[in-house]
């Protein structure tokens, strides 16, 4: 049977929104993305910082995040990207699970190229405080988490 949810610190994620896995990681689409195609690698195993991971886990979670951008940047017609990781409370990690952000970046998407770290930030704290309502950046509807993680899919490995 397949899994219906997958563990995200104290979040249950659908598998409608899971988009890549491997037996170490899983891949899936962000309820509230700064960019388009903004989505997060973490590994299957709750490990609350990057010293707690294991050898194969690091590779595993690396490499899914260098073969992904390279189709992401290419789906999105990006020109860059931005890898983010915040290990521990003090680096702005907010879920306790580690997590790579994956940006798809283009030229003017940040008036200031920086600022998007800010954006990062500010939506993991919402989603640790559960706010109901964000002036800039809305949930997304499941539905809306399931098309965009069906087109991913499509991405070869």
């Amino acid at each position: 049977m397949a899994v219906e949810y997958y563990d995200f610190g104290p979040y249950k994620i659908h598998h409608s929104s899971v988009f890549h896995t491997t037996d170490l990681s899983f891949a899936f689409v962000n309820l509230r993305p700064a960019v388009p195609g903004h989505v997060v690698v973490c590994p299957k195993r709750e490990a609350k910082r990057v010293a707690d991971l294991t050898a194969e886990e690091n590779i595993d979670l690396w490499t899914i995040a260098q073969k992904l951008g390279r189709q992401l940047e290419s789906y999105h017609e990006a020109s860059s990207l931005t890898f983010c990781i915040q290990d521990g409370p003090q680096a702005g990690q907010s879920v306790p699970h580690v997590h790579i952000h994956l940006l798809p970046r283009k030229s003017g998407d940040y008036e200031n190229n920086d600022d998007i770290y800010d954006d990062i930030n500010e939506k993991e704290k919402e989603l640790k405080r559960k706010l109901e309502v964000d002036i800039e950046r809305k949930d997304r509807s499941l539905e809306e988490m399931a098309q965009e993680a069906d087109e991913y899919r499509k991405f070869v490995f």
